[in-house]
């Protein structure tokens, strides 16, 4: 055999084989992406993935982090109450007493008076500065206390007497000891007690000015 005949023969050998390839690989293509097949190799598209479903104790976690309280205005806190300003005095031994009249129906109260035995201490029911001690012929000897923001001011009358080195533009802290109970001015000896009134005011207004009385039961008493 020559030359000529060895290519020829080359040639028709890998033109048929080429041909069987392009047979087979088409029939191996089209079985790859039949329906059956895609079913063993794609099973994504067979079922979607299913979605997500938290579990109880994922649930509960979910919800812990989450902020679903309404929201509520704050209790007050205690230390923002007003400390009853006489020792030994409870709640439950206080009387409001604040829309009672006085003179014969003429006035208001406008205060609370707490009994309590002559010399019994009387304490600041806040901080603040002295600003006034003053003895008059109804109250007796009082104080006035103005509040830090100057927009308050705490009155205590009918004491039996100051607490001793206790003068005008003395700051005074919360609890601190004041004076006694007692019935000066036109209290009666027979109930001793200690007048207390709260005045909203303004800074830059002088203690004697005309204020407006609050009541001052709940504030001692934790209802406000």
């Amino acid at each position: 055999m020559n030359i000529v005949d060895r290519i020829l023969t080359i040639v028709v050998t890998a033109t048929i084989t080429s041909i069987v390839w392009i047979v087979a690989g088409g029939s191996l293509i089209e079985n790859a992406t039949s329906e059956s097949q895609r079913k063993n190799t794609r099973p994504a598209e067979v079922a979607p993935s299913p979605e997500a479903t938290p579990t109880g104790d994922e649930t509960a976690e979910e919800a812990a982090g989450l902020d679903t309280a309404m929201p509520t205005s704050p209790a007050q806190n205690a230390s923002n109450r007003l400390l009853i300003p006489v020792k030994n005095i409870r709640i439950s031994d206080l009387t409001d007493t604040f829309s009672d009249s006085r003179g014969e129906g003429v006035r208001l109260h406008e205060a609370i008076d707490i009994m309590a035995p002559t010399g019994t201490s009387v304490v600041a029911a806040a901080p603040g500065t002295v600003e006034k001690l003053f003895r008059s012929d109804a109250g007796g000897n009082t104080i006035y206390v103005r509040s830090n923001d100057g927009e308050t001011i705490h009155y205590y009358a009918h004491l039996d007497e100051y607490a001793e080195g206790l003068k005008e533009g003395q700051r005074v802290r919360r609890g601190q000891r004041l004076g006694t109970v007692g019935s000066s001015g036109n209290a009666s000896e027979e109930a001793p007690h200690l007048h207390f009134a709260v005045l909203q005011t303004t800074a830059d207004a002088e203690w004697w000015e005309p204020a407006n009385a609050v009541n001052p039961y709940p504030l001692l008493t934790g209802q406000q």
